[in-house]
């Protein structure tokens, strides 16, 4: 069902409205009696409510209501929502508390109006949020003490308190909305319904979202985000970054937060962009919409002063851009037209006497250098400056050769009129130049995400290979013995199965099996643990490396067995497994897999080796994967400098690496029985791509 009842809705009902001052029901009658369509206060204890006459319940109403909002207590909820959804009502706003976020009679009481809403097709809001206006519509169905200015930034939240906060903000700051929405707990209508919402509302021309949980489905949020983040930034501020915040946020909604990494994962992958505070969220919702992004990371500052050049400087290498290198025929150019002292580099400190005529000019030649993809323009107001002339100019520059360009007006009343022709104009102007900075910085990862997102979803339509039925019958196997967890040997064997490399491995259940499984593959070799319980081997003396003869296997295998039979047991220890040693130089690497409540499976990417833990270089994503996407993955990492070439070591096979990850990829995606899956290490070369060693946690 669309949504179209909640925002356009040609009749209101509120149960619950009443007279009584400071009470949730009166301020919403009176915030509703400016829509322009009807509406009707239901109260079974009064006729009327403030001079209007009044209904006992919603099948006494002289028509069905589109919209029904509650704020009755709790416990009537779920008999009001059954007597809506029977009189014909398809939309309703709870605005009630008292549901899953008190506890468990909370979260029975929410299952039941859920139930009430399903059985007759009812779309619900809430329960215990503040409303959802519609200022377009002139429709404040809310608590708030005033309406929204009509604009184009649809604002979602799960903090009622803040949308309270943002909207007294947003008066002070001119700030407008195509719709102010609190979603409550979201226990039917969540991100995905309001994102597709909003995706097509030709009101909305960007969605930021205020979130505390992603909600009972993940899947639905990055569909519905994949599909409108191409063509509408959405942009997200997500609490609970820390456990305590994320304990914060799950007792005020009731609901658990899942990790914070996989979540990026998930937000880079759709086109989301993620910001850091309040203020961020609206000022990338502005930027996007006005600037177009830049095709690089590479900025140019202009400014009439030094140390603010230093400052935007700063900021942008920090946060991951880069100074653009001008140009020799831009700098012979700056030369002809600056006194002879200018900077003569980039940040350009055009000086501090500099009129409307030399920063202008000035800006343009460097925004014309194709070394440039965007630029900052940075004014302090000094005796010799006139900031309102130079930003006339800055508007005519701004239309000229697509590239984003952003300023910094510093000061207060000696700039404000050059500032408001900036923004009339659709140029972002900051206080300070740190600040804009940031945002080109933001706006270029803003383009990267949209890289994520087309690959993606290109990935998402090629996924159509199907997995060996080999793989299935190994694990039907397994989970048929009794067991979830796979030794070495069928681990390898699973991924030998899935087209991924492994180095030649061979079981031994005694010390002449072992000899002879050396001597087969040629020495030296190594030994390492069977077991069908223990998974790192090395811990318990598990692993013995470069055997040299058959002597050193008989004394390896005696070893390995002494030590786990001291530590776990005798029935820890079922024989060893013999692999040839591999010796030539490569980068161990770590290649994983584990399964997240929300988001289902999680790939891990980093360096490898005995020290994982310590150095925690890692990169998550998720599955499909394309070649692009797997190399961008890789570029995530520290240890993606080691892999290109690195003090006279060669470069390792990096397109046999992407095509592991693909397929590592498939495995996982498919076999969804799959619940982790460790590779580590995977041994990375010039001469290929090799798993030396591997543990898989299956589930029925």
């Amino acid at each position: 069902m669309s949504l179209e009842s909640f925002f356009q809705p040609r009749s209101i009902a509120l149960i619950g409205a009443t007279e009584r001052e400071g009470s949730v029901g009166r301020a919403i009658w009176e915030n509703l009696r400016g829509f322009g369509g009807a509406v009707f206060p239901v109260n079974g204890k009064r006729a009327e409510i403030l001079g209007v006459k009044a209904f006992p319940n919603v099948a006494a109403l002289p028509e069905v209501p589109e919209l029904v909002i509650i704020v009755t207590p709790a416990v009537t909820v779920p008999q009001i929502v059954e007597e809506a959804g029977a009189a014909g009502v398809k939309a309703v706003v709870v605005i009630s508390a008292g549901f899953k976020e008190t506890g468990a009679e909370g979260a029975e009481l929410e299952m039941r109006v859920l139930e009430a809403a399903k059985r007759h097709g009812v779309r619900l809001i809430g329960p215990n949020c503040l409303g959802l206006m519609n200022p377009h519509a002139g429709l404040n169905a809310t608590f708030a003490g005033s309406m929204a200015r009509p604009g184009r930034v649809a604002f979602l939240s799960q903090s009622g308190a803040l949308c309270t906060a943002i909207l007294d903000w947003s008066h002070d700051q001119h700030v407008g909305f195509s719709a102010f929405v609190s979603t409550g707990a979201m226990t039917d209508v969540g991100w995905g319904d309001l994102i597709r919402h909003f995706g097509d509302d030709p009101h909305t021309e960007s969605i930021v979202i205020y979130m505390e949980s992603v909600g009972g489905d993940a899947t639905a949020f990055l569909e519905a985000a994949r599909e409108v983040a191409a063509h509408k930034p959405i942009v997200v501020i997500k609490v609970g970054r820390t456990a305590e915040a994320s304990k914060a946020a799950a007792s005020h909604t009731g609901a658990m937060t899942g990790s914070d990494a996989v979540l990026d994962a998930a937000l880079r992958q759709s086109g989301v962009l993620r910001v850091d505070t309040v203020e961020e969220l609206f000022d990338m919702a502005e930027v996007l919409s006005k600037q177009p992004l830049p095709a690089g990371p590479r900025l140019a500052i202009v400014t009439n002063a030094g140390g603010p050049g230093a400052l935007a400087t700063d900021a942008l290498v920090l946060g991951g851009g880069e100074l653009a290198e001008l140009a020799d025929d831009t700098l012979e150019a700056l030369n002809e037209v600056l006194p002879a002292h200018w900077s003569h580099h980039n940040p350009v400190d055009v000086l501090g006497d500099a009129d409307a005529d030399r920063f202008a000019t000035a800006l343009r030649v460097v925004k014309n250098d194709a070394n440039v993809d965007g630029v900052l323009a940075v004014l302090t107001p000094q005796a010799m400056t006139n900031p309102t002339a130079i930003a006339r100019e800055v508007v005519k520059i701004a239309q000229e050769n697509g590239k984003p360009l952003l300023t910094s007006w510093m000061g207060a009343q000696s700039v404000n009129e050059g500032r408001a022709i900036l923004n009339a104009a659709g140029i972002p102007t900051y206080d300070y130049p740190d600040e804009a900075a940031q945002a080109f910085v933001r706006m270029r990862e803003r383009r990267l995400r949209l890289f994520w997102l087309n690959e993606s979803l290109a990935a998402h339509a090629a996924d159509v290979e199907e997995l060996p039925s080999v793989i299935g019958d190994m694990i039907d196997a397994v989970l048929k013995s009794g067991r979830t967890l796979l030794t070495e040997l069928e681990a390898k064997q699973v991924l030998f199965a899935a087209g991924i490399p492994i180095v030649e491995t061979h079981a031994a259940y005694g010390e002449d099996a072992a000899v002879a499984a050396a001597e087969a593959l040629g020495f030296p070799v190594v030994a390492k643990l069977l077991s069908q319980t223990i998974t790192h081997k090395s811990d318990c003396g598990g692993v013995q490396l470069n055997l040299h003869d058959a002597a050193a296997v008989r004394h390896a295998w005696r070893l390995i067995r002494d030590n786990v039979t001291n530590l776990h047991g005798a029935e820890a220890f079922e024989g060893v497994t013999v692999q040839r040693m591999v010796t030539r130089k490569g980068t161990e690497l770590i290649l994983g897999a584990s399964t997240d409540a929300q988001f289902g499976p999680v790939l891990l990417f980093g360096a490898g080796g005995t020290l994982v833990e310590v150095f925690q270089d890692r990169a998550l994503v998720l599955p499909p994967l394309n070649h692009a996407l797997a190399r961008r993955w890789i570029e995530q990492t520290k240890i993606a400098k080691v892999l290109r070439g690195v003090r006279g070591q060669a470069a390792v096979d990096l397109a046999a690496l992407d095509d592991v990850l693909v397929k590592f990829a498939r495995l996982v995606q498919h076999e969804r029985r799959i619940l982790e899956l460790d590779i580590n290490p995977l041994l990375a070369s010039p001469e290929g791509i090799v798993a030396l060693d591997a543990r898989i946690v299956v589930r029925e």
